[in-house]
């Protein structure tokens, strides 16, 4: 079986079950913590194993809370899928990444890095465009990559403008694209 990566078809689902895995685990681990100073009568054993317990509750949060960011958001049907499959001749194509900024959870389904631009549909119907826009830019210029993200919230439209696009191989790529396509998997959960 393939192994599923960021920017991979169904990745949402697999990254939901990974991080399940091992809050479950973490979770028994502080159980076990917690049982394990019944069996004991030594003080100093019973306040260490209570500590222990306590300092392991920090690593399991940290490993909830990007999943719990990523609950809402589903994996798209495979009719999306196959849709977006259809436009890997004009840039790279990434499923499924869930981009966090200072103010928002932006969950694109679909993103094609361009020569053109970053062109990526996102879901969260509470999104401000204008502020995605603006934070996503910034951070591809800190990148030393070019300002030209568009965020679009309606499917259509963003299939509309995808049509539009020239195949890959008749536009000049700098290897700005690859990089691109790794800044934003990089960003994402």
């Amino acid at each position: 079986m393939k192994k599923i990566k960021k920017g991979d078809y169904g990745y949402r689902n697999h990254f939901k079950r990974k991080q399940l895995f091992i809050i479950a685990l973490l979770a028994l681990f502080i159980i076990a913590q917690l049982v394990g100073r019944s069996f004991t009568d030594n003080d100093s054993v019973k306040k260490i194993l209570t500590v222990m317990a306590i300092l392991s509750v920090l690593p399991t949060a940290n490993v909830a809370s990007p999943m719990l960011a990523a609950w809402k958001w589903k994996t798209p049907s495979e009719d999306f899928h196959r849709a977006l499959a259809a436009y890997e001749d004009k840039g790279i194509v990434l499923y499924e990444l869930i981009v966090t900024t200072r103010e928002q959870v932006l969950p694109f389904d679909g993103i094609l890095v361009h020569p053109m631009g970053v062109f990526a549909y996102c879901v969260n119907p509470k999104t401000d465009v204008q502020k995605a826009q603006k934070a996503l830019n910034e951070i591809f210029r800190a990148h030393k990559l070019d300002e030209n993200i568009k965020v679009i919230k309606d499917e259509k439209q963003f299939f509309n403008r995808l049509k539009s696009l020239k195949p890959m191989s008749e536009s000049e790529d700098d290897g700005s694209v690859e990089y691109g396509a790794g800044v934003l998997k990089n960003l994402s959960m």
